[in-house]
């Protein structure tokens, strides 16, 4: 990287940090005045407080980035044009693209850091505010989040599973019934259990205090035995699994979404819609970071000051309908009106694309759109 690369770099990152910082700052502050009542009423320790807002900082601080970069690129480029330093650059003969370019790298590097948070940590943050504020006003009871009365159906090994009650959280099912099928559909095996649990190492299934029935060809009874404890080595279920099927798109993660996927083919295109939108959402979103500077660099860029109040409305409102029409698309994914890659991605590509467009006007010396002239 050249000197003056690392100077447009430097000056873009400093206003960067402060932007992301301030905006934290508000949202704690915000956050704080609507929250502080329920901690304080329900005397919540300071270590659960500060593990509050800690699992809530990559979902905020992903929010944060895009906003962030834009209003730093039009800052440090507006500055730099009124003491046109951008003229000097560009009298040495370097084009518009190449004067951009250091803020081309940085957009890349924090699409990636934003694609690393919207692969698990946001999307978990996302209901971390929810859950322990429950957890405070119901006294800590590990039942919150309890699923009741869930039936699951695992098509490809022939088998139901009944739950009466299911905590996701501590991975425990209580009063279970589980009907083996055979190849015809007709009963082979059911098990009963007051209670189940799962051990990950082994992979094992552990029945507590339930019985065994057995059926015969012709669904009849053959036998029935009872037992204090049974392990199940051969089954293909999980805790998370059996649950998943009531669990919240917004709150999944890449994995699971892609499990929730994977071992839920079975149902309606429409009931997978919002699984699957979210899904492309996920790696669709952070590129609002690139986007950003697709729509700064051109408008921050100006050589009259007549124009800067206009070239810098124009960025924001173009960054505002690209959050708006995100919202929209991804609105419309969930419900199954469009399909989950176009609702994703194309706001994205589409302002890319305006972002492209600008770059190419002020790179050909072409008047740029001035709301205010």
């Amino acid at each position: 990287m050249q000197i003056l690369d690392r100077y447009i770099f430097l000056r873009v990152l400093l206003p960067f940090i402060y932007c992301v910082v301030g905006f934290v700052s508000v949202w704690l502050v915000f956050d704080l005045s609507e929250n502080a009542p329920a901690f304080l009423e329900n005397k919540a320790p300071l270590s659960l407080v500060f593990e509050f807002y800690l699992l809530r900082a990559p979902e905020i601080i992903l929010m944060s980035i895009p906003s962030g970069l834009l209003l730093a690129v039009l800052y440090a480029l507006t500055q730099m044009s009124r003491r046109n330093e951008i003229i000097s650059m560009l009298g040495t003969g370097r084009s518009v693209a190449r004067v951009l370019l250091p803020l081309f790298v940085l957009g890349l590097l924090l699409t990636a850091a934003a694609t690393a948070l919207n692969y698990a940590a946001a999307p978990h943050a996302g209901a971390v505010k929810k859950e322990i504020l429950t957890d405070l006003r119901k006294g800590g009871d590990p039942d919150r989040k309890a699923v009741r009365g869930h039936l699951f159906r695992n098509r490809e090994d022939r088998r139901f599973w009944y739950v009466a009650r299911l905590n996701p959280s501590i991975e425990r099912l209580y009063r279970v019934q589980i009907m083996q099928e055979g190849p015809e559909g007709n009963p082979r095996r059911n098990y009963y259990a007051e209670q189940a649990s799962y051990d990950h190492a082994t992979r094992t299934w552990r029945l507590d205090s339930g019985k065994v029935v057995d059926f015969n060809p012709q669904g009849d009874v053959s036998d029935q035995r009872y037992f204090e404890v049974l392990r199940l080595r051969n089954m293909t279920e999980t805790p998370w699994r059996i649950s998943s099927s009531v669990l919240d798109a917004n709150f999944l993660s890449v994995p699971e979404l892609r499990e929730y996927l994977r071992n839920n083919d079975h149902f309606t295109a429409a009931r997978l819609a919002p699984y699957k939108t979210q899904l492309a959402y996920r790696w669709a979103l952070p590129w609002g970071c690139f986007v950003a500077v697709l729509i700064a660099g051109p408008l921050g860029i100006i050589y009259s000051r007549r124009g800067l109040m206009g070239s810098i409305t124009l960025a924001i409102l173009l960054f505002f309908f690209l959050i708006l029409g995100s919202s929209l698309f991804l609105a419309l994914g969930k419900g199954y009106r469009i399909n989950a890659t176009v609702a994703a991605w194309a706001p994205v590509l589409f302002f890319a694309a305006i972002g492209g467009v600008l770059i190419w006007m002020r790179s050909t010396n072409r008047e740029l759109p001035n709301l205010l002239s």
